[in-house]
C-alpha cells in the first residue's frame, strides 16, 4: 500500500464516495434475501442464476459495476434492486443524494411474480380490503399474491388504533391498484402490481411537486409521523419517504429490503 497505508486508502475511497454524492453504487448483494422474502415463488440460487419454482432462471448479476442510480433505474439486474440499503426503523431524515432504496425494480422479476397489468394478468389476483374499517372505511384493491392484501389489512387495523391526530395522514387513501407507468417514465408502477398504497395526499410531499434547492436537486420534506411508517415497515412495506427522490405518501410491499438473512 506504500506510504498511504490502509487507513489512507480507506479515507481516499470514502472521500471519492462522498464526492459522487452517492450517485454510483457497486458490489454484490446477497440475493438469498429474495429466497427468504418470496419462498412460495423462488427455489434456489444456482451460481449467477435465481431459480424459480417452475424452473425459470434469471441472471442475478449482469457484470456491470459502478452503475449510476439512473442506470440502475433504467436497466437493473437483480442485484441492483438491493444495492442501496433500506434503513428501516431509522428516524425521518433527508437521505443522501442518489439514495433511493427500493426505487430500482427489475421489471421481469416483478411481472413474473405478480403479473403484467397491461396484459390483464394482475386483475385476477386482486381482492378488496377495507382501509381504516373502524374510523373511515374505504374499499381498496390489493393483490392476494404473497399475502399482500392480508398484510395491508393488518397494517390498516394497527393504524386504525392510532389517535385521530395521526389518522388524518391516512384518509382518504389516494389509491392502491392502478395500471400505469411511474410518472416521467415508461416503467410500470408498483401500483400496477397491486402491491402499493398512497395514503392521504393532503399532508404528503413528493419531489416532483416541490421546488429544487440551489444545487438543482430535490429538497427533502416530510410531514408523515414515524409511528405510521414503523407500522408499515413491520409488515414488509417500504416507505417512499426514505428516498432522496421522496414520495412520502407511498408504501409498497418489498420484504427483501427489510429483513436480512439470519
Amino acid at each position: 500500500m506504500g506510504r498511504w497505508g490502509w487507513c489512507g486508502a480507506t479515507a481516499l475511497v470514502l472521500a471519492l464516495w462522498l464526492s459522487l454524492g452517492a450517485e454510483a453504487w457497486a458490489g454484490t448483494v446477497d440475493a438469498r434475501r429474495l429466497l427468504d422474502a418470496y419462498p412460495e415463488h423462488l427455489d434456489r440460487i444456482d451460481g449467477n442464476a435465481l431459480v424459480w419454482k417452475d424452473g425459470t432462471r434469471m441472471t442475478i448479476d449482469d457484470g456491470k459495476t459502478g452503475k449510476s442510480l439512473e442506470q440502475m433505474l433504467g436497466h437493473p439486474d437483480i442485484d441492483d434492486m438491493m444495492a442501496i440499503p433500506y434503513r428501516a426503523g431509522d428516524a425521518a431524515k433527508p437521505p443522501a443524494p442518489g439514495s433511493d432504496p427500493g426505487r430500482v425494480r427489475h421489471t421481469a422479476f416483478f411481472t413474473k411474480m405478480y403479473g403484467d397489468c397491461a396484459k390483464g394478468a394482475v386483475s385476477p389476483h386482486l381482492t378488496d380490503i377495507t382501509w381504516l374499517a373502524g374510523s373511515a372505511p374505504q374499499k381498496l384493491k390489493v393483490t392476494r399474491v404473497n399475502g399482500v392484501a392480508a398484510k395491508l389489512q393488518a397494517v390498516s387495523k394497527e393504524l386504525d388504533a392510532l389517535p385521530a391526530a395521526l389518522r388524518r395522514h391516512l384518509t382518504p387513501a389516494a389509491g392502491t391498484y392502478v395500471c400505469r407507468p411511474i410518472a416521467g417514465t415508461d416503467r410500470t408502477s408498483p401500483h400496477g402490481l397491486g402491491i402499493a398504497i398512497d395514503i392521504a395526499v393532503a399532508t404528503s410531499d413528493y419531489w416532483r411537486w416541490s421546488r429544487t434547492g440551489p444545487s438543482g436537486r430535490p429538497v427533502w420534506r416530510n410531514r408523515i409521523p414515524m409511528e405510521i411508517v414503523e407500522i408499515f415497515e413491520r409488515h414488509g412495506f417500504i416507505w417512499g419517504g426514505r428516498w432522496f427522490h421522496y414520495d412520502t405518501m407511498h408504501f409498497e410491499y418489498r420484504p427483501e429490503l427489510l429483513a436480512p438473512k439470519t
